[in-house]
């Protein structure tokens, strides 16, 4: 059978499992059992065995569940609302005024998050109420959180850049210092739009209640310091060197429990429930890997990579060309998969061809998170766009269109990380680890 055959065959198993309702990380796993009964002599549950072990055990990956649950603990805090409180008064100059507390609230959070729907969906329970109270646009209030929503995944830690680092065998720490410049970069590009489209319509925006005092700005910016002290914490030990990743992501686990306690609501109830929460979400994604794993795996063992690279590079491609392609194709499989998906389904497939090219692997694992950062507003299968919805009533096609300024902003932001790759690089290769 050639190899066009072998890659439709397993396309459509992948497709057929995952409208039959199958779970992802099972639809991968019984995708690879296919592709080594059919097309390699190893056995393909010794196979599968080794391979899923290998996949769960992985000493990488414990800072994953440990992010997740802090991420969870703080969703049950009162950190949004402080952060509206001490954010708040500072923008009210800014043209747009409160629209900006979306990205900024997003940003923030994302620092302590690591996931995009845990972040928009946070910082969203506090400004959509206070936003539509003011009499603010719906569809701006929406466009923006939605975009800026995503930088749960770029601004570190993230959930998406440990899963690539164990994926591509590269430094975890190395990715979260190289999200910094070009989590600040989108942040702003967002922040420019919404200036943008305020200056243009300026009766869209309300007028500000009334104007607060230095000294009164600084009393209110008291309640962003429990978040700053837990964001310190977090990165700065990873970026001092004093911990690794995991060792941080521990760190931020106590943090996040000593700041609940503080604010009174840290009870048994909450705590059970975020412990809760984070065990299935970790179970989930640790499902997933361990089947992309083994497709991985079972694709190695019949040749589709190496094949698929030798396509790819005989078509002469540019780096730059070839970089297009790519988040065209990703993008595409933004419409059907989540992002963690995409991220570990591809990964053993197009590592060798993006090797090939000379592409740096830390640059790369960048421009990965930005283009599955489009996926998480990309419909049919948007996770943003359905937190949204579930919040607000609102149907996925509007909360789409409301964001699609914000996917053109992620596409510059691509096109910027490619003609400058020191936006990624520099930091990384500068800093002491």
């Amino acid at each position: 059978m050639n190899d066009i055959a072998v890659i439709t065959l397993l396309i459509l198993s992948i497709f057929a499992l995952l409208g039959c309702g199958v779970w992802v990380g099972l639809t991968l796993t019984g995708t690879a059992w296919i592709a080594m009964e059919l097309f390699s002599s190893r056995p393909a549950g010794d196979a599968m065995a080794v391979t899923v072990w290998g996949a769960a055990s992985s000493w990488t990956l414990t800072a994953l569940p440990l992010f997740l649950w802090m991420g969870e603990i703080l969703f049950r805090t009162r950190l949004s609302e402080d952060l509206f409180k001490g954010l708040a008064p500072w923008l009210e100059r800014l043209p747009g005024r409160l629209l900006h507390t979306n990205v900024i609230g997003c940003a923030i959070f994302a620092a302590v998050s690591g996931s995009s729907a845990a972040t928009c969906a946070t910082v969203g329970k506090m400004t959509i109420p206070e936003l539509r109270r003011r009499g603010y646009p719906e569809k701006q209030v929406l466009g923006t959180l939605s975009g800026a929503g995503t930088l749960g995944l770029l601004i570190p830690p993230s959930i998406t850049m440990i899963v690539y680092g164990v994926a591509a065998d590269v430094s975890i720490a190395h990715l979260f210092i190289a999200g910094i410049v070009p989590g600040i970069l989108l942040a702003g590009l967002f922040m420019g739009y919404i200036a943008w489209w305020a200056l243009r319509n300026p009766q869209a925006v309300p007028a500000p209640d009334r104007r607060m005092r230095l000294t009164e700005k600084l009393h209110e910016a008291r309640h962003l310091i429990p978040v700053v002290l837990l964001i310190a914490a977090v990165l700065g030990s990873i970026y001092t060197g004093i911990a690794t990743a995991t060792e941080a992501a521990a760190v931020g686990v106590v943090g996040a429990l000593i700041l609940s306690g503080l604010q009174g609501s840290l009870t048994r109830a909450s705590f059970i429930d975020s412990l809760m929460g984070a065990t299935r979400l970790y179970c989930m994604i640790a499902l997933i890997l361990a089947g992309a794993q083994f497709l991985t795996l079972a694709m190695g063992y019949i040749g589709l990579p190496r094949q698929l690279a030798e396509w790819i590079g005989g078509l002469g491609l540019t780096p730059f060309w070839l970089i297009m392609a790519l988040m065209v194709f990703f993008i595409i499989l933004g419409c059907f998969l989540d992002g963690i998906s995409i991220v570990v389904l591809t990964m053993g497939v197009l590592l060798p061809t993006v090797q090939a090219a000379h592409i740096d692997l830390i640059w790369f694992g960048i421009f990965i998170v930005l283009v599955v950062e489009m996926a998480q507003i990309t419909p049919p299968v948007g996770f943003n766009l359905f937190v949204l919805s579930g919040m607000t009533g609102r149907e996925l096609p509007y909360i789409a269109r409301a964001s699609l300024p914000m996917f053109a902003l992620m596409v510059v932001a691509v096109l910027l990380l490619y003609l400058a790759p020191g936006i990624a690089t520099w930091l990384p290769q500068h800093m002491r680890m």
